[in-house]
């Protein structure tokens, strides 16, 4: 079996981007998806740094062992990216790549702020929108996106049908 191409991993993604919608997300949200998210990861001994954020404000941030400083940068980086164009980082990334392109050069963003690799996604609110994201780094950048696509559906339907 062959890999998939950037584009068929973009379909992917923005059908992923189209289906985790919830029907609410607050403080107490996100301390539920981010507990869930640090317990999986420490189960899997993941290097990781998980960030939750509202609008501007961070609402869950943990540091796992094996992460550091330089991973809480690339998430504020992928983060940026995500609250910009309103969907995941991964998604944006493979979107530039996909028509031939990289991100670094033809967003025209600073890349020291900005950074399209997997690993946040947007927290979207049906008949909101994006109210804020949800993220981690220190895996490869397709792992990253798996892990937060994973706990936010789980999370999705751990809610009650609105």
């Amino acid at each position: 079996m062959s890999e998939p191409t950037p584009a068929e991993i973009l379909a992917r993604v923005e059908a992923e981007e189209r289906e985790i919608v919830l029907p609410r997300f607050d403080l107490e949200d996100a301390w539920r998806l981010g507990s869930a998210m640090r317990a999986a990861a420490l189960e899997r001994g993941l290097p990781i740094v998980i960030g939750i954020s509202l609008g501007e404000a961070r609402v869950f941030h943990t540091a796992l062992p094996g992460s550091s400083a330089d991973n809480d940068g690339w998430l504020e980086r992928k983060a940026r990216v995500a609250r910009r164009y309103g969907r995941s980082s991964y998604g944006v990334g493979l979107s530039f790549t996909a028509v031939g392109k990289a991100f670094d050069t033809s967003a025209r963003l600073d890349t020291t702020l900005y950074a399209a690799h997997g690993g946040v996604f947007p927290i979207t609110i049906a008949s909101v929108g994006v109210v804020g994201t949800v993220g981690v780094s220190g895996l490869p950048q397709a792992d990253d996106h798996a892990f937060v696509v994973e706990h936010l559906r789980a999370h999705r339907d751990s809610l009650p049908a609105a």
